[in-house]
């Protein structure tokens, strides 16, 4: 659905009437029913179908941490105002705004009605969930909210009575775990409850990148996603999210608020692509295993990948060795599904494993110096009830061997040198300088465990 079919054009002397709580308001309500009982029930009740007022100051804003979580937010005071901004996670800022909302694309601004005659402050904040790392963050718009007098605001040129949230897709965007680590997942949890009716303001766009993922959007929303910061237009919503909540990993904690799960979002996207297979039940002595290998071709290469191929061949997996992926994701949702085990090095390839049907195995090679950044693959693969095996490169299998000085911290303690030299250093060692010789016999008894996974329970 297009521009014109989501925004009508306002009347004179229309009128925003919203009602609607904030998370925290909604959740120290229900508090009050249980405590106090039908007497506060009915004043919630009453105190519902009252219009919010607009917040007043952006200075009267305080932190509170609301226990549950580490995470802290910017509410205000008495929690009468319409906005909620959380600016403690490393990874993300993130404001929601309830009320009459306008929106600039064009001058990355958003203004919010208040009831006094002159401006009373502003906050900034970057829509890419990936705050603390300045690479990522180097190139993002930086967007304004500004509390302004309702009399002053611009004229709404059109106005939306569904919400509306802004995204960048800069930062890391191309890489495909921090696609879905950065943008898809937290995609996914902002706008899933809005059951489709959201509208997608995309800042920062990058060329084929919402053609690529256009399923995944079509599966969130009725609606066409605009490029906001093209629009010099005034766009008026009764509810905008600015930011996306960053994301540990590639994984969900469904004991955090919308309480979904990664399986409900494999499930989703199972969905979404027209995945077949839901879980791996159907070869039995019908036909062989099929076993997915995933090829490097710039940095952590298996040197001996063919050695690897037929070794699964002998041991009785029909075995695919892949290189290039395309751009397709219908596709390749498509072609990972139809495998039973899936084998590749730490890297952004692994996540793919989000397309396997239940209970496929996963084996991950971890290469020397990267055992305690195995688990951003491990606990996802154990979350989307996937079987999950680890294959550890010892220090004779890796290209490091004879680079250094024998004793070298980068042999002796791998995690000396992420805390004493940086990320960077570390990342320059271990990840892009590092190539493996696989054993072909521990890899063997890793295959032969594969196979006893797949056997019917």
């Amino acid at each position: 659905m297009g521009f014109e079919a989501i925004f009508t054009r306002p009347t004179k002397g229309s009128v925003l009437d919203l009602i609607r709580f904030t998370r925290y308001e909604w959740e120290k309500l229900q508090h009050k029913v249980v405590i106090i009982g039908c007497i506060i029930l009915t004043f919630t009740l009453y105190a519902a179908f009252r219009p919010l007022p607009v917040f007043d100051s952006v200075s009267a804003m305080r932190r509170l941490n609301t226990g549950e979580t580490s995470e802290s937010y910017y509410i205000i005071e008495r929690q009468q105002l319409p906005i909620a901004c959380s600016f403690k996670e490393s990874r993300s800022d993130m404001c929601e705004m309830v009320g009459d909302i306008r929106i600039h694309g064009n001058s990355s601004t958003v203004f919010m009605a208040s009831s006094k005659e002159k401006n009373s402050g502003s906050i900034t904040l970057k829509s890419y969930a990936r705050e603390s790392d300045n690479s990522a963050m180097e190139n993002v718009r930086i967007w304004k909210i500004i509390n302004q007098a309702t009399g002053r605001m611009r004229q709404c040129s059109k106005r939306s009575n569904i919400p509306g949230i802004v995204f960048s897709t800069k930062g890391f965007s191309g890489n495909l775990f921090h696609e879905f680590r950065t943008v898809l997942i937290p995609l996914y949890l902002a706008t899933r409850p809005f059951n489709r009716t959201v509208f997608f303001l995309m800042s920062d766009k990058q060329p084929g990148w919402i053609k690529k993922h256009k399923m995944f959007f079509k599966s969130l929303s009725k609606y066409s996603v605009m490029d906001i910061d093209s629009q010099n237009k005034v766009l008026c919503f009764p509810k905008l999210i600015i930011g996306l909540k960053g994301n540990r990993g590639l994984d969900i904690d469904p004991r955090l608020p919308p309480y979904y799960s990664l399986m409900d979002f494999a499930n989703f996207l199972r969905s979404t692509y027209s995945l077949e297979r839901e879980s791996v039940n159907d070869f039995g002595n019908v036909r062989r295993p099929r076993m997915l290998i995933i090829s490097r071709e710039e940095t952590r290469i298996m040197n001996n990948e063919d050695d690897m191929v037929q070794l699964a061949g002998i041991m009785g997996f029909d075995v695919v060795l892949k290189e290039e992926w395309g751009y397709d994701v219908q596709s390749i949702a498509k072609f990972v599904n139809s495998f039973d085990v899936i084998v590749g090095v730490y890297g952004a390839e692994l996540t793919s494993m989000v397309y396997l049907p239940r209970d496929a195995v996963v084996i991950q090679i971890v290469p020397f110096g990267l055992e305690m950044f195995s688990h951003y693959y491990r606990k996802p693969a154990e979350h989307l009830r996937l079987r999950y095996l680890e294959y550890k490169v010892s220090l004779n299998e890796s290209s490091l061997l004879g680079q250094y000085q024998v004793g070298s911290q980068v042999y002796t303690n791998p995690r000396a040198v992420l805390y004493n030299r940086g990320y960077e250093d570390f990342k320059s060692v271990y990840m892009d300088s590092q190539d493996v010789d696989i054993d072909i016999t521990k890899f063997r008894d890793v295959l032969f465990i594969a196979g006893e996974l797949l056997l019917p329970s």
